[in-house]
């Protein structure tokens, strides 16, 4: 158990430390989106984004990008594909970004995604950060407060088998 938690916090400070800068890359729009004056989904809308767009990405933070171009603001990482675009614009996701967005097969959203993962070059950057990691651990709360916490949302316990090797 000691490990398992050791392991969750040494992921989730990879992840924390990892979030980078990405100055000067360019992207497109893969759905019509709204800009955001800062990275929440209720913050302020400062404008709009429609399919095949370019953008100009200056940061990540979370699952947002803060966009340069066309105009400053933030919008959600998936609504965007970094890089260069084979398809034309207001075309269809397809391949792995039609599978991590939920639209392969039936047209159904059959599952959701989270935060793209890292890639090399951010993992070669993080750095470890005693900070951060007293923060994560600042986030913890006992047994007793999180049976109390269940308790008042009337959660109920549930016994989850463990998976086979």
């Amino acid at each position: 158990m000691r490990y398992m938690k050791w392991f969750m916090e040494a992921g989730l400070l990879v992840f924390l430390l990892a979030q980078t800068v990405m100055a000067g890359e360019s992207g497109s729009v893969l759905k019509a989106e709204e800009l955001r004056s800062e990275p929440y989904r209720d913050a302020k809308v400062v404008g709009k984004l429609a399919v095949g767009d370019r953008v100009e990405i200056v940061k990540r933070e979370g699952g947002w990008l803060l966009l340069s171009k066309p105009s400053k603001g933030w919008v959600r990482m998936l609504s965007v594909r970094k890089g260069a675009v084979g398809s034309a614009p207001g075309a269809k996701p397809s391949g792995v970004v039609a599978l991590a967005t939920g639209r392969a097969g039936t047209g159904k959203v059959v599952s959701s995604t989270g935060v793209r993962g890292l890639n090399e070059e951010e993992l070669q950057k993080a750095r470890f950060d005693e900070k951060e990691v007293q923060l994560v651990e600042s986030y913890t709360v006992s047994k007793e407060e999180g049976v109390r916490f269940a308790a008042k949302a009337k959660l109920k316990a549930r016994q989850v088998d463990y998976l086979s090797e």
